[in-house]
């Protein structure tokens, strides 16, 4: 890694700020969430089975969150619209966020290539990241497995 690319590196880690709509096209800034750990975790499409069982098992587990405390968000490119199809189909207890032109998923590195049954494209990376109370990223989690997401995440608050 080049240097400047380091220095943005540890810039970012320290300030994983963002600024993004919710299901409810609300404003959601990171910042509102000072004093309380974040758990910010990019999922690809909204209504898609692994994206499905991904949100599901959050909202399954909503006590051993709860008691947890943290502020949980799920970020995709879909709209605002399509996330709450998404929250009202399966009940979820969460917001959702809309990151439409990818520019938070660009600066958390999870937009990238992808390749699915032979063919490149840019998508996103299946990453949680948990965030703690100053606002500082904590812990990245890069092998995200969307049937035991919830109980991973747990384990690391």
């Amino acid at each position: 890694m080049k240097t400047n690319e380091l220095e943005i590196t540890l810039y970012w880690q320290n300030n994983p700020a963002f600024t993004a709509l919710n299901q409810q096209s609300e404003t959601v800034k990171l910042s509102d969430f000072k004093g309380k750990k974040v758990v910010l975790y990019f999922y690809p499409k909204a209504m898609t089975p692994g994206c499905t069982t991904q949100a599901c098992g959050i909202t399954s587990a909503k006590d051993a969150f709860a008691a947890k405390n943290p502020a949980v968000f799920g970020m995709s490119p879909d709209t605002p619209e399509r996330l709450v199809k998404f929250i009202e189909k399966h009940d979820l207890n969460f917001d959702l966020l809309s990151d439409e032109d990818h520019s938070i998923a660009d600066k958390y590195g999870v937009w990238a290539l992808k390749k699915f049954m032979g063919r490149e494209y840019d998508g996103i990376h299946r990453l949680t990241f948990i965030i703690d109370e100053e606002g500082k990223l904590e812990h990245i989690m890069e092998k995200v497995k969307t049937k035991t997401h919830h109980d991973d995440v747990l384990a690391l608050l």
